[in-house]
């Protein structure tokens, strides 16, 4: 490593090791959506509850309908309606059948379901053209979940389909892990939100914009507080105010070696943040730590929205999953064929913006590189879908190298 540096992995391994899922919480199915169970779930109760007719149709005896056919329909009476969820006949003699809709109890003495289509549709009695196999077209009880099978098991990120299952069991809530609550600011003076007019030495902030939308795309909580001027005990009491409402802070700027780099000279006086450079291109500047009586972790990122960016993926994310209880905490990278050359610096990992596609037609996976390597260039951030990862001892690839890629465009749910 270069004097005074420490590697991508250490910083890292600084940031997880004594990060802990956040302790669960009960909450409603559909707040659920995307969060980590915390409970094995187990049935309560068998799926169907009962027999239930796959079909519209008549619930018969077989023994009644076995000699039906086309050339010799059997005729029988019917005793009655049967609908899901409405009453019915609850049982049918020999000799007898039920109308039965799809969904519906069979009644007791049925061992079949003639459909519709093989009837005259009658409604006094019914001509029978086809015989049906025994409990051809019914459902069994127990047939998709029996009353105390393992459904679901702790660990399990909860998507629709477990929801449903969930609802279909007759739970109204599950534990979970909760979603962090992230507060992000923004530090500089030279700052100004979107829509207000810019002095001569202004800029838009846009970083608290792309941290928070960052964190609200993982499946977080963001608390998006936006500016803060370049003044330390403003910085401080803010924090303090709201530090309430955060299970992590994210703040981007201030970090480095200038003269108005409040977030390093405020932090440093709580002795519980580490300041220092990890070996990487963009995003050198990088401060960890603990704020607060409960410990909240703070990360504090550069103020290049680039390097801000790329931190956030490399080290907040996988913090963020750690919180939330998925694992791994770090997310394995993709191999793909770089479409062009690349230089690096020798003794620092890089993280190159870049263009990575699938063949329709094959399984060709390449990653072509964008624009320069300025932690300042947005627009070619935002025309990226992946990061190129150039390890630290290599300083040129040409095409047709075999690189590691970070996906930038990852799913929440599932």
């Amino acid at each position: 490593m270069p004097d005074g540096l420490v590697s991508v992995d250490d910083f890292l391994a600084r940031v997880l090791a004594d990060l802990r899922p956040a302790e669960p919480v009960a909450v409603p199915l559909l707040d659920a959506l995307g969060l980590v169970c915390a409970e094995d779930v187990r049935a309560p109760l068998s799926l169907p509850r009962f027999d239930n007719s796959a079909m519209d149709g008549y619930a018969v005896r077989l023994d009644d309908v076995r000699a039906a056919s086309g050339d010799d329909p059997v005729v029988l009476p019917v005793v009655g309606q049967i609908g899901a969820g409405q009453a019915g006949p609850s049982s049918i003699a020999p000799g007898q059948v039920a109308k039965i809709m799809t969904g519906a109890p069979v009644p007791d003495g049925a061992d079949a379901v003639v459909p519709y289509e093989w009837t005259d549709r009658g409604t006094d009695s019914v001509r029978i053209s086809q015989a049906p196999s025994e409990r051809q077209h019914i459902r069994p009880a127990g047939g998709d979940v029996t009353e105390g099978d393992h459904l679901i098991s702790a660990g399990t990120r909860l998507g629709p389909r477990h929801l449903g299952l969930l609802a279909s069991i007759g739970r109204a809530e599950v534990s979970v892990h909760p979603r962090p609550r992230v507060l992000i600011l923004s530090t500089g003076s030279e700052l100004r939100d979107p829509g207000e007019p810019l002095g001569a030495d202004s800029i838009y902030d846009g970083n608290s914009y792309l941290l928070a939308a960052s964190a609200r795309r993982f499946g977080a909580t963001d608390v998006r507080i936006g500016i803060v001027p370049d003044d330390e005990d403003a910085f401080l009491a803010l924090l303090h105010d709201r530090l309430d409402e955060a299970d992590v802070v994210v703040t981007s700027g201030g970090v480095s070696q200038g003269d108005f780099d409040i977030v390093k000279a405020a932090l440093r006086t709580l002795g519980t943040v580490w300041f220092g450079g990890v070996a990487m291109q963009p995003g050198k500047p990088q401060g960890f730590g603990v704020v607060g009586e409960r410990r909240v972790p703070i990360f504090t990122l550069p103020g290049n929205p680039v390097s801000s960016y790329i931190s956030f993926e490399l080290f907040v994310r996988p913090a963020l999953r750690t919180l939330m209880g998925l694992s791994p905490a770090v997310e394995p990278t993709t191999t793909a064929t770089l479409d062009g050359s690349v230089s690096s610096l020798s003794g620092k990992r890089q993280f190159l913006r870049g263009r990575f596609a699938r063949d329709a037609d094959g399984p060709t996976v390449t990653v072509r590189p964008i624009g320069g390597t300025g932690s300042h260039l947005v627009g070619d951030l935002a025309a990226s879908n992946a990061l190129i990862v150039v390890p630290e001892e290599l300083t040129s690839l040409e095409p047709g190298a075999q690189v590691q890629v970070v996906l930038l465009d990852r799913g929440t749910h599932e």
